[in-house]
Order: structure tokens, then C-alpha cells, then sequence
């Protein structure tokens, strides 16, 4: 039952807190770790955790789906989405790249429109556009010198916009742990792939940091990394774990706005562990976007329409 409010606030807070936290050591070790080796220890230890939390929970473990097509499309948005995200850590501020991600709003509320046929008013319509607004004064484009990567927080949240409109029409017959199952079986195949292709390092040979985080030798720093990849697991389940309860006591429109605070969490995380402190632009186009998706959710409210509130948004 949905009633509890208060506690579904506090565990969104340390949800957020706890993926800040993953954020804060994916960046740490992007130097010397591959990306797709700590796809496939994560999701390991992910798996592991989230599999004896229901086997002490009593709860059924069900790895089949009954949309096939619609999962194979899910886990591959999901899969390079945050492959995308994670890429951003390598080149910009925590704060920036998390900012960024919060695009996720906007293009949920467009794609309900044109997938989902859902309708949406005036209202929600300008907070998409202020929200755009905020995302152009944050990346600055100088169109003639443009870092094309900047945009890669943006890819992850089109990637994962689309993931959560599949995730819509699945959700009546494939509960939300059937799906992680699914994406966690998926990421091991893709990563276990990238292994055989990549992972030997030899592709390793452009001088860019995020170029490097995609080809460099996998397990060849593991004496350093090794304890790291195991925390990333662990913080992405018991993240989950924490979003999912939130969403299950709580009302969706009540906690949905508190996600924002990994903004905060970034934000506190970047000044402290990396001395990045954000300029003035970022601080204005991020309260652009906080002020837009906290808009949505308030007119969905307003409208009794779930559409973007029903699922977190990390």
C-alpha cells in the first residue's frame, strides 16, 4: 500500500546518496580499470546479491519473459545507455554528467506522446522546453570545436526514456525482478562478448581517456581494482533495492521529485573527491531542469497520469 510517504522520501534519499556513491568510484577508477570489465564484475556481484535477497525473501525466481522481442530491445538500451553514461565520467564533472542524465523527463513525456499515445497538455509541453533550455546552457555549444562526447549523459537518458516505455507495456506480465534478471543475464552476455573482441587491450591505442575506458586490457589492475568492482555491485543492487521499495510504500508523485537530490550528492561528491566545482551556467541550467521535471511531476499529479512518476528515474 502506498502510504507511506515519509519512509519512501528517506529511502529515495539514500538510494540517491548510495548511487552517488557508485558514480563517485566509477569515476575514481575509470583510469584504470575497462568499462565492460566492470560491467561484468558488477553485474555478478548484482546478480548474486539480488538473488539471495529473494531466495531469503521467499520470493520466486523467474528469469523468463513473455516478450521476448520487447526485452532483447530493453537490455540493449539499458545496456549501452549506461554504457554511455559511464563514458561521460571520463570527460566532464560528476555534477555535469548526472545533470545531464535528467533530460530523462522530458524525453519520457515525449515518447509517451508519440508511443503511448498518452496526452500531454501546454503545461508539460513548456516544461520540456525549459528543460531543453537548461540542457543548452549547460553543454555551451561552440558548434565550430564541439566535444561531440558531452552528449553521451543525454544518449543514456534517450536510451533509457525508451527502455522505460518498453518497460510500460511489460510490466502487466514480467514483475521488476524478472526484468533486472533479464538485464543482468543480457549485460553478461554483451560483456562476456566484448571480452573475446576487446579485452585483450590490442584496440587500446587512442591517447583519449574515454577511448582508453572502452579497450584498455581488462583484469590487469586487479590487485587495485578488484575491491572497487565488488562496492559497484553492491551499491547498484542495494540501490535498486532502495528505489524499488520507495516506489512499492510510497506514492510515485510524492518521492519522484526527491531523486534530484543525487544533484546534491554529486554535487558534494565532485568538490570534495575531485575538486570540481560547477560554474555558474551549470548551476543555472541545472535549476532550469530540476524546476521542469519537478513541474511534470507535479501536473501528472494533477492529472492523475502516471507517466513519468510511475518508475525511478535511476
Amino acid at each position: 500500500m502506498k502510504n507511506n510517504n515519509p519512509k519512501g522520501i528517506i529511502l529515495i534519499l539514500i538510494g540517491m546518496l548510495i548511487f552517488s556513491i557508485q558514480d563517485s568510484i566509477m569515476k575514481y577508477i575509470y583510469n584504470s580499470v575497462s568499462l565492460y570489465e566492470i560491467y561484468i564484475i558488477r553485474t555478478l556481484v548484482s546478480f548474486s546479491i539480488i538473488l539471495l535477497f529473494l531466495k531469503l525473501t521467499k520470493k520466486p525466481i523467474i528469469f523468463k519473459t513473455h516478450y521476448p522481442f520487447l526485452t532483447f530491445c530493453r537490455v540493449i538500451l539499458f545496456f549501452f545507455g549506461f554504457s554511455s553514461f559511464y563514458i561521460s565520467l571520463t570527460i566532464m564533472p560528476l555534477v555535469t554528467a548526472t545533470a545531464l542524465f535528467f533530460v530523462t523527463p522530458f524525453l519520457i513525456t515525449i515518447f509517451a506522446k508519440f508511443f503511448l499515445k498518452d496526452q500531454i497538455g501546454l503545461r508539460r509541453w513548456s516544461a520540456v522546453i525549459i528543460g531543453f533550455i537548461g540542457i543548452y546552457i549547460i553543454l555551451n555549444p561552440n558548434f565550430d570545436n564541439f566535444n561531440y562526447l558531452k552528449l553521451t549523459p543525454i544518449l543514456c537518458a534517450f536510451c533509457y526514456s525508451l527502455s522505460m516505455i518498453i518497460i510500460k507495456k511489460t510490466s502487466d506480465k514480467d514483475d521488476v525482478y524478472q526484468q533486472m534478471f533479464q538485464f543482468y543475464i543480457g549485460a553478461l552476455i554483451i560483456s562476456g562478448t566484448f571480452y573475446f573482441l576487446i579485452g585483450d587491450g590490442q584496440y587500446n591505442t587512442i591517447n583519449n581517456p574515454a577511448a582508453q575506458f572502452i579497450f584498455r586490457e581488462w583484469f590487469s589492475n586487479l590487485e587495485f581494482s578488484l575491491i572497487y568492482l565488488i562496492i559497484l555491485g553492491f551499491t547498484a543492487s542495494v540501490g535498486f533495492l532502495l528505489l524499488f521499495s520507495a516506489y512499492r510504500i510510497a506514492s510515485p508523485a510524492v518521492v519522484s521529485p526527491f531523486e534530484y537530490s543525487i544533484l546534491v550528492w554529486s554535487s558534494l561528491s565532485g568538490w570534495f573527491f575531485f575538486d570540481e566545482i560547477p560554474g555558474i551556467r551549470t548551476i543555472f541550467g541545472i535549476i532550469l531542469i530540476v524546476c521542469g521535471g519537478i513541474y511534470i511531476f507535479i501536473r501528472e499529479k494533477a492529472q492523475d497520469q502516471s507517466i513519468v512518476t510511475e518508475k525511478p528515474l535511476r
